[in-house]
């Protein structure tokens, strides 16, 4: 939602938590593409080989340093030309870590993949990394799999990097004052942020079974009864619409299945109360 608001420059805020894309885990999985995308990129080199484990400062440096060297190869008469997968071909005198990065990137290099398949190959290479590094991995791993499912809708990496290097209006006029109205964003909150907080209207997304109440609750009343809370809570900050929203399906790598039932909070509701409609 942050990346389709960037790109249609609707302003808007965050509360609670980093904005998408400036999540460390994230961060990690963009650095990967964007060494393929340009293996001169420095500062992503530093960031991928730094996740590698028994990778210091100095050996990220000599390796950079090596790639830098590699990158351009020089045909008679002068010209320059970028190597293909050769290139990632080329490093099998590291230690085994690093050469099984270059054996995942090398794996995925070539231009005609999909986006989404060289993020799915990334994600399974940096799955183990996310766990050691990260105690709410689980958390983090969500995020992923919703960033896989943006990579879907592009057909190349260059596209796709361009949209997520986009800058969200707020952030770019953050120093212009608006005379009058056109000031007004759009607000992004997270339910235990809007606590005390209220809206004209509210957005409750995705309001099925096994995201909200999430498939963890369900192991417990009082976890259940928690997320009945949370519900309450963000139903209402509306003052006067509240919409409540969910996809018709929606597949959940985590447990295999596909969700299709609205949440069990919205049962029960009486029908006079409620304005159903479908958007296709």
């Amino acid at each position: 939602m942050e990346i389709e608001l960037t790109k249609a420059n609707i302003p808007f805020v965050k509360f609670g938590g980093f904005k998408f894309i400036e999540t460390a885990h994230v961060k990690d999985v963009v650095a990967y593409l964007r060494v393929l995308e340009n293996p001169r990129d420095v500062v992503s080199w530093n960031r991928v080989l730094l996740l590698i484990d028994g990778v210091g400062p100095r050996t990220a440096e000599k390796v950079i340093d090596d790639i830098l060297k590699r990158r351009v190869a020089e045909l008679p008469g002068g010209t320059e030309v970028l190597p293909t997968t050769r290139f990632w071909m080329q490093f099998n005198d590291y230690s085994n870590n690093i050469q099984k990065m270059f054996e995942m990137l090398k794996q995925i290099a070539a231009a005609n993949i999909a986006p989404a398949e060289k993020t799915y190959q990334i994600l399974e290479y940096y799955e183990p990394i996310l766990r050691a590094r990260y105690d709410d991995h689980q958390k983090r791993k969500k995020d992923l799999e919703m960033f896989q499912n943006i990579t879907e809708r592009y057909r190349d990496v260059g596209s796709l990097l361009t949209d997520l290097a986009l800058e969200p209006p707020n952030e770019s006029i953050v120093d212009v004052e608006s005379p009058g109205p056109e000031e007004e964003y759009l607000t992004l909150s997270t339910i235990h942020s809007a606590k005390g907080l209220e809206w004209n209207a509210v957005f409750v997304i995705y309001a099925l079974e096994g995201r909200f109440p999430a498939m963890r609750a369900v192991a417990t009343d009082e976890e259940m009864e928690e997320e009945r809370r949370l519900m309450y809570v963000a139903c209402t900050r509306a003052k006067q619409n509240l919409f409540i929203t969910y996809p018709m399906n929606i597949y959940d790598r985590e447990s295999g299945l596909i969700l299709t039932k609205p949440s069990r909070f919205i049962e029960g509701i009486a029908d006079h109360l409620l304005e159903p409609w479908v958007v296709e």
